[in-house]
């Protein structure tokens, strides 16, 4: 059934890392198709922000409901289902070095319940074209370039079709020339209806592909949305 409701909901919510509160009273909502970026710097919460979000790190206080899914209390035979409306992206690509591309990607939906083989294979295709990558099924991670295994990270993400991708410093380990291309591709992502909500230290990213913009500072996250603000150097992140 169709809604109309925020794919991310988040209210009085604490974030804690271990046992302490690395972000407290945080009040946001992120909605459907919305593209949005996290910034801060090192160590201000960003990473637990999203762990919480994907019910990787418990939610202790408030609320947050992600794709329909409330956190607090999730049981844990609920976090796959929560997953499958998500799409993951971590800056380290976190692809099985010891398996094909096409053979990440199988074990990905073999994992979240896809049983028919001609349809796993045709969907395969369908997300390494929709992220410029043709041809390239049976080579393994280390066969591929830095930006190339990033494309085929996104394209793991977008197997389910998810309401959301949760992107963690996609281009921190790339090239300024390769970071733009990933951008574009979220861009491309981002119109065809997917809301994404990307962690960055790239001011220079942020300038070129303007949005809204969360900052994480002093334990409080901040909505460019609501109260406007300068972003400071790239240095400064």
């Amino acid at each position: 059934m169709f809604s109309n409701d925020p794919v991310v909901h988040v209210q009085n919510a604490s974030i804690f890392q271990d046992d302490r509160a690395v972000l407290a009273d945080l009040n946001f909502e992120i909605q459907k198709s919305e593209f949005v970026y996290l910034v801060g710097r090192t160590g201000s919460g960003k990473s637990s922000l999203l762990k919480t979000l994907y019910a990787d790190l418990p939610l202790k206080h408030g609320e947050i409901i992600t794709a329909g899914f409330n956190i607090r209390g999730i049981k844990s035979s609920q976090v796959p289902l929560l997953r499958r409306k998500l799409g993951i992206i971590f800056q380290d690509f976190q692809l099985l070095n010891d398996r094909t591309v096409a053979e990440n990607l199988m074990f990905v939906m073999k994992a979240t319940g896809w049983t028919d083989t001609t349809r796993m294979k045709a969907r395969l295709n369908e997300v390494l074209i929709h992220v410029g990558l043709g041809s390239i099924e049976k080579k393994m991670p280390h066969q591929l370039s830095g930006g190339e295994q990033q494309r085929v990270v996104i394209a793991r993400a977008l197997l389910n079709e998810p309401m959301i991708l949760l992107a963690d410093e996609p281009t921190g380990n790339l090239d300024p020339e390769v970071s733009q291309g990933i951008m574009k591709i979220f861009q491309q992502i981002n119109k065809s209806g997917t809301a994404i909500l990307m962690a960055t230290h790239s001011y220079g990213l942020i300038k070129r592909f303007p949005a809204r913009v969360l900052k994480c500072e002093e334990g409080k996250v901040i909505d460019s949305a609501k109260e406007p603000f300068e972003l400071a150097t790239e240095s400064a992140y």
